[in-house]
């Protein structure tokens, strides 16, 4: 008599909690990739590298792939060890992929450094440099693929950016010349290329620079990809006060057509560790850019909002140098950032990092907390976002670094306590209440959450779908910019009290009404595997 009442109970509360939808609670995801990938660093694994050992990255569609190119950048390279297992060890890495979560290493693009280059960085640099290849572009013309390369000695501003083309972004390249070369004369340090093309005037415009003496600008003939007017070295466009100690390199610079805004993407501090992202916007390719706070680039003050910085949510090492991105627009009008980032806590080992990026109502872009992983977008309502979450305030290196060429000394390459962006938790109450003295709200419509802590305000918070990739679980994310314009994350951890009391008796009440003798034992899922290995130290730098 006492289970049949016990059911009724449960059937009844069963009842109620089915009178509306059940409320989002994270549930398990596998991960695509593990993050410490030593197990496959041998040279002879290099076809298994395909989210793995991502410097500098570009990308573009092409046909039905997306095509990724990046720095020559190797964890533990053996060029030795390359030749004796027949690896075709080249120049420029080369990805693809057609979902932007799975990613195949094809190889190389140039079997050598193109000879031109080599000799006008050597003969500016003491014989020094011109090992590698770093920071390529690829941007379309026509049916031809464009790529945009440089060469350079660490520290000097012996550098050179050289364009090769192809009927493919697979190959074989043809080169085209030198676009812009420099020396430790020039005001401007010729790496990092970025190109845009007006589509109003059709006109061409390539950003390109570092720590040496900014970034800079300049227009390109549309039918050669060379500077209009040869010689030509642009101007400039973005700078910070002390290149000694405040490091300014990566341009990405992209246009956004709902909001007919050109965005550029910046990245600050050593690549190592505290390197960020930063952004600001014009009505124009060229410039003048602003940012947040309406400064302009180009001053010499800092530049918000912080889109990217060193983090850690719980369950995980965490991630240093999480910036030099690309930035991607999708036939279906969404836009992706792609960026290196390293394990913590040694920073050697570096992963591709894609995220899902918006623009706010204010047209300021931000982006996800979380790695993409392809999940379904979908709406949610009010009570999904009931629970715990876990968050994070992107905030900016309050650690001063010895630097030098704009880097990290030897030594210095793991992050100290305050450069690492950690993780709180914060309870999202059904009644409205945040924490203890915070309250939030919803608006289902606009899929944003406004939030009150500490009496701070943070008025757009953009929900949406991901991947949990500490906790290996699929949840709810937002991002956004407090009002001083720096990020904020955050992820759902757990359901509400009241979302788990009620799914747990509608499990119950199920289990009552099918129990018998026959059935069958319920399965329980496997254990999650535990938190991955973390990498060793090795130094490996650009």
């Amino acid at each position: 008599m006492k289970g049949k009442q016990s059911a009724g109970v449960l059937l009844a509360i069963c009842l109620f909690a089915c009178s509306r939808p059940a409320a989002f609670s994270p549930r398990p995801s596998s991960n695509p990739w593990e993050d410490d990938y030593r197990s496959v660093s041998g040279m002879e694994n290099y076809k298994k590298w395909g989210p793995y050992n991502v410097h500098d990255p570009a990308c573009r569609k092409w046909g039905d792939h997306y095509y990724m190119f990046s720095t020559d950048a190797i964890f533990a390279e053996n060029r030795t060890e390359a030749e004796k297992n027949g690896v075709p060890l080249g120049f420029i890495q080369v990805r693809r992929s057609q979902d932007l979560v799975n990613w195949e290493y094809l190889g190389w693009a140039f079997p050598e450094i193109p000879a031109e280059a080599v000799e006008w960085v050597r003969d500016h640099s003491g014989g020094r440099g011109a090992a590698n290849i770093w920071a390529p572009y690829m941007i379309r013309h026509n049916d031809t693929c464009r790529l945009y390369f440089c060469v350079s000695a660490f520290g000097r501003k012996a550098s050179y950016i050289g364009l090769a083309e192809s009927a493919s972004p697979e190959g074989p390249w043809l080169q085209k010349g030198c676009v812009v070369k420099t020396n430790d004369d020039s005001v401007m340090n010729a790496i990092d290329p970025s190109v845009i093309v007006d589509p109003e005037t059709g006109r061409w415009w390539m950003h390109y620079g570092s720590f040496f003496g900014g970034l800079f600008c300049v227009e390109l003939d549309p039918g050669t990809g060379l500077p209009l007017k040869e010689g030509d070295r642009g101007h400039l466009v973005a700078r910070r006060a002390n290149y000694t100690k405040d490091n300014l390199e990566a341009p990405e610079i992209i246009y956004n057509p709902e909001l007919k805004k050109y965005y550029l993407f910046v990245s600050y501090d050593p690549l190592m560790t505290t390197y960020n992202v930063r952004a600001g916007r014009s009505d124009s390719p060229e410039g003048p850019f602003t940012d947040f706070t309406g400064q302009e680039l180009k001053d010499t003050v800092d530049n918000f909002p912080v889109l990217t910085a060193p983090y850690r949510f719980d369950n995980h090492p965490g991630w240093a140098g999480t910036a030099h991105c690309a930035v991607l627009r999708t036939g279906d009008g969404e836009y992706f950032m792609f960026h290196q980032a390293r394990l913590s806590p040694y920073n050697m080992l570096m992963v591709l990092h894609v995220r899902r990026m918006f623009f706010n109502s204010d047209g300021w872009p931000v982006v996800s907390p979380e790695r993409y992983a392809g999940i379904p977008s979908r709406k949610f309502t009010e009570d999904d976002l009931a629970g715990e979450w876990e968050m994070i305030r992107i905030l900016e290196p309050r650690h001063e670094c010895n630097l030098k060429a704009g880097q990290i000394l030897f030594g210095e390459g793991e992050l100290t306590t305050e450069e690492q962006n950690r993780s709180f938790r914060l309870t999202l109450s059904a009644d409205g209440k945040a924490g203890l003295t915070g309250y939030w709200s919803f608006l289902t419509e606009k899929q944003t959450i406004k939030l009150t802590m500490n009496e701070e305000e943070i008025n757009e918070l953009l929900i949406f779908a991901g991947q949990d990739w500490e906790n290996e679980k699929e949840t709810i994310l937002f991002t956004g910019l407090d009002r001083n314009g720096r990020s904020v994350w955050g992820k759902k951890v757990t359901a509400s009290l009241q979302t788990a009391s009620l799914q747990t008796a509608s499990l119950q009440t199920a289990s009552l009404q099918t129990a018998s003798p026959q059935a069958a034992s319920p399965q329980t899922a496997s254990p999650r595997p535990s938190p991955k290995e973390r990498g060793r130290r090795k130094i490996l730098i650009k």
